[in-house]
């Protein structure tokens, strides 16, 4: 099963690009979505968690106590990088059940992840595809869409590799900058794994 990673720093359109390729009827993995589910449903995830940051984590009907774990993680580096070290591995491992259980339903599966390099999560991927825009319009888009101020958007794009070092990293860049159509783009990139998958 051919597995293409896609990220972007904020506000570059990769969900948007991800969704095209499910109007393409490709599978795609959401990371984020996965992390938030494992961290209730994964009984190691949930076991690390409670001793790394105390049985306050969770309430007693096991949803979890997101604000003790914001309020432990927030403008704290060593501690995000702890939170993020236990739930990456639940991550992967949702990453693998689900492409088992796609293996006959089409000819490649997509996993969208915001830390896909800086998780090392990319090396479980066949190749990894960057979305890509000028800061400036990411962060109009963020503040439009999230009401982030733009401080709040400069503090989360200094805890992700630079644009750079991504596009450094990855095999495919897809434009997302208002100057260049993005479907045509899309559909360029669909052509191509579909011909990498049938070999």
């Amino acid at each position: 099963m051919l597995k293409i990673g896609i990220t972007g720093n904020i506000g570059s359109g990769k969900t948007t690009i991800s969704k095209i390729f499910e109007v393409l009827d490709i599978p795609v993995f959401y990371a984020d979505d996965a992390a938030k589910r494992a961290m209730v449903e994964d009984e190691i995830l949930i076991d690390a968690i409670k001793s790394a940051f105390g049985s306050d984590a969770y309430f007693a009907d096991k949803t979890l106590n997101r604000k003790h774990i914001a309020d432990i993680v927030f403008n704290n580096d060593s501690e995000l990088a702890k939170l993020n070290s236990l739930v990456h591995p639940a991550v992967f491992r949702a990453f693998d059940i689900w492409v088992d259980s796609m293996s006959d339903k089409a000819p490649y599966v997509v996993k969208e992840a915001a830390l896909l390099f800086e998780s090392n999560s990319y090396k479980m991927c066949n190749y990894s595809l960057l979305v890509t825009a000028p800061f400036e319009l990411r962060a109009q888009r963020v503040m439009q869409r999230d009401g982030l101020s733009r401080s709040e958007i400069e503090s989360r794009e200094a805890r992700q590799f630079s644009e750079e070092k991504k596009t450094q990293l990855a095999n495919y860049i897809i434009r997302n900058d208002d100057t260049t159509l993005v479907i045509p783009q899309v559909l360029a990139l669909h052509e191509q794994f579909l011909a990498l998958a049938a070999k």
